[in-house]
Order: structure tokens, then sequence, then C-alpha cells
């Protein structure tokens, strides 16, 4: 335990970096709770529909809010399974705080959150620069700052949505990695089930990063029966389970009597228009006139917000199989997850946003070049080493979902928490075998590029929000 409470210790290079990084989330944070504290601190009866109709940055959803102001297990429980009892503690925090102060404190007990989240993901990422890639102090702290300015890292970590806490999971994960690779330990089965809980319990798909984790680290080990059994199978199938209970004893009978009151509702309104319909043929029939047929009501033709997908049940509903990928390569994962577009600024797909967006400026499109292509060298300059490939392997797991199968590809920015922390990693591995007489041309690069996102990003977000 002692162990466990030390890794969260803020240690002695690390205490200018972590103000920078505290007064900077919360001055974020802060943003959002001024531009929405006079519509979410009342205390309501229901607050499900508060949250859902009147929380929009880009497509971002607030179920966090709704749950942690009145329980419920809202997530989706087969993506999320566990969430909603991570949760559960800042509910019963949330109404000691109601009764106390009359108020309804969601958005201050998520921004703490969120707060805590990001700046231990931001922790841990620049102890992997220093520690596993071996940067110094100055680079490190280099791109620790130029992660912080992608538009989606900074919006994860103001939003009240999951993804701050998935990824600081992930991060820590791979904190983990690297150290034991570096001292040759093997993962533990016990660890791989904590870290399998708490970041599939999240969210499901970046359970299977532990795993990848647990390869690299115990390689032959990690297929040895006892390990695959208590570590992985048993883990997963007891998550599933647990999924499963969540949906028939909390989400079902909910939905069951939402169906019921739509039906409900729906045959209410028909009999009042028949009714009404049945009046006014009265009075034309009084008057001597023919009644007027019966309107054919046709449904307006829905916005197209996703591609086709492989089939329409299941999971692979969710997925998209003509939406073009080379522009939702170029204008939404490395595009708007990095820089934010000013056309269609932090709009929903599911409302008004096109899944694709053009910027209008070519000083846009070249910021993208760069990273893109420093982060393509860092690759390649880390080919040989092991702790990387773990690293690519939860970006190439990323890829695969959303880019392959077309999981959320309409609005991949949002996912950029999950796997952005990839780029910096990769860089570091370039930094480190560059030349040392041609570093600082890469480092000035580096530091105008870090600039202009801080610069451009936040610009907008406040421009949004005030």
């Amino acid at each position: 335990m002692r162990n466990i409470l030390r890794i969260f210790a803020i240690r002695r290079e690390e205490r200018m970096l972590a103000t920078v990084l505290l007064l900077l989330l919360l001055a974020l944070n802060a943003i959002v709770i001024a531009h929405y504290y006079s519509l979410f601190t009342p205390l309501q009866k229901y607050y499900w529909p508060l949250f859902i109709r009147n929380f929009h940055i880009s497509g971002f959803d607030p179920i966090t809010l709704s749950v942690v102001s009145d329980w419920s297990a809202g997530y989706n429980v087969f993506r999320h399974p566990l969430l909603a009892f991570f949760m559960y503690p800042a509910y019963l925090l949330n109404q000691a705080l109601m009764f106390i102060t009359g108020i309804n404190c969601a958005i201050f007990i998520v921004a703490a959150m969120q707060v805590g989240s990001a700046f231990y993901a931001d922790i841990f990422l620049y102890r992997i620069l220093r520690e596993i890639t071996l940067l110094d102090r100055f680079d490190s702290t280099l791109l620790v700052a130029l992660y912080q300015s992608f538009a989606f890292i900074m919006l994860a970590a103001m939003v009240p949505d999951h993804f701050i806490f998935s990824s600081m999971m992930l991060i820590l994960s791979l904190y983990v990695t690297g150290r034991r690779l570096a001292s040759r330990r093997p993962m533990k089965i016990w660890q791989t089930i904590v870290y399998f809980v708490f970041t599939a319990g999240t969210s499901l798909n970046n359970g299977l990063k532990v795993f990848l984790s647990a390869l690299f680290v115990n390689r032959r080990k990690f297929f040895h029966p006892a390990f695959l059994l208590l570590a992985v199978l048993l883990p997963s199938l007891l998550l599933w389970g647990i999924a499963r209970w969540e949906y028939r004893v909390f989400v079902y009978p909910t939905e069951q009597a939402r169906h019921k009151a739509k039906a409900k509702k729906e045959a209410a309104r028909k009999k009042a228009a028949e009714f009404a319909k049945a009046q006014r043929d009265s009075v034309m029939l009084a008057q001597g006139k023919t009644p007027e047929p019966a309107k054919n009501t046709k449904a307006k033709p829905k916005r197209k917000v996703a591609g086709a997908p492989i089939a329409k049940k299941g999971f692979l509903s969710w997925t998209d199989v003509t939406t073009p990928r080379w522009e939702s390569l170029v204008e939404n994962v490395f595009g708007e997850g990095i820089q934010l577009h000013k056309d269609y600024l932090l709009q929903d797909v599911l409302r008004k946003r096109p899944m694709i967006v053009h910027y209008t400026m070519a000083t846009n499109y070249i910021v993208e070049a760069i990273i893109v292509l420093l982060f393509i060298f860092g690759i390649l300059c880390g080919l040989r080493n092991t702790f990387l490939w773990s690293c690519m392997a939860y970006f190439l797991l990323d890829m695969t979902l959303h880019v392959g199968l077309g999981f959320g590809l309409n609005e991949a920015y949002i996912m950029t928490a999950h796997w952005a922390y990839v780029i910096p990693i990769a860089m570091a591995f370039f930094l480190r075998l560059i030349n040392p007489q041609f570093a600082w041309i890469f480092r000035s690069i580096i530091i105008i590029i870090t600039s202009f996102l801080f610069g451009w990003n936040i610009t907008l977000v406040c421009q949004f929000l005030t």
C-alpha cells in the first residue's frame, strides 16, 4: 500500500512543472464552471434531462454530472461496466454537500476529479520521459507541454466525460510497464488484475491494453496457464458478467418503462389527433363541405452523421465502412484532436457539425505535418526499443478500432486522450538520438508549435465558452 501511495507523491524536480500544470488545469476547469454555474447548481428533481439538453461541448457527454447528482447506471454498461460504481463515492459526497450548501456541487466535484486525473496523467508522462526514455529535464518538460497543448487533451481535462480518467490509467499502466521492462521483472497477476479492472471498468476496450502490457513484459510467461486463467480469462469473464447483471438490474427496467411511457404518449397523441380531425370533419359536413383527407405525414430524412456499418445489430452496428479514412486521419484524428477547427467550433456531429471539416489556413496543415513527421521519426529511432513497441501496441489497437473498423470514426477526435501520449513518447527517442549539434533546431520547432497550439486552442475554447 505504501508503494502505491508513493507513486502519487510529487518529487522535488517535478514541483515547478506540477505547479504550472495545476494552475493551468484549474483555470481551464474554472472557465467551464463559470459558463454552466447558474444552470447546473440549482437543486432539481430530474437531473438527466437538465445536463443532456444543456451541456454542449463537441460530442462529449455530461453523463458523469448526472450520475454524481442522482446516481444511476447512466453509462452504456457494456462499454463502461464499472464507471457508475466508481462514481458512487462522488455521488455520496455530493449528497452531503447538497445538504450543507443547498446547491448541486456536481460540477465542482467532477472538476476536482478531472484536474486530479489530468495532473497525474502529465506527471506520469513526465516520469516515462525521464526514467524510461532517459530524456533530460528540459526535453521531458517540453514534450509534456506539447502533449498538454493538444486540443482534445485540454478538453478531456475540462469536460465531465470519462476520457481523462482513462488517459491517466493508461499512462500509469505504461509507466509501470516501462519500469518492469527496465528492471526485467514480470508483471504479477494481482497487478494485471488491478490495472485491468480500473482501466476496463472505465472503458472496456482499454482493458485490452493492460493485457498487451503484460504480454510485452512477461513474454512467454504471459501464456502460462495460471497467468492466462487468473489474470486474463477470469477477470474478463467476471467483468462481462457484471456488465450483463448491471444491464438486467439497472438498465433494462428503466428502458422498458421509458418505452412504455413513449408508446403511451404516442397513443395519446394519435388519439387526440383523430379526435380533433373528427371534430373538424363534423363541422365541415354541417357546412355542406367535403372533409379533407388525412395528411400523409412522412418523417423528415435524418441528417447523415456516420457511415454505413458492417451490420445493423450488436457491436458491429457501431462500425463504419464508408467514411473516407484519409480525410478522417487528416481532419479528425491528427487534425481536430490536436488543433481545433474554427468552422463549426466545438459543435457536435450528432447535431450540426459535418463529419469532415477543413482548416481555412495553411498554417494548421503545416503544424499537423510537422507533428506527424516528428512522430514518425521518433518511431523509426525507437524501432528496437521494446517499451516503444508496447506504447505503439496501444496506439495501433485504437487505430484498428477507430480507423480500421470505424468505431466512433465520425468523431474520432474525442478519443484523442486514449492514444495521443504516444506522440511525445515517440518524439523522445528522436530527441535522444539526434546529433546535439542540431538538437536546438528541433527543440525550437517544438517550442514554436507548443506555443502556437496553446494560443490557438485556448483562444478558441474561451471564444466558445465566453
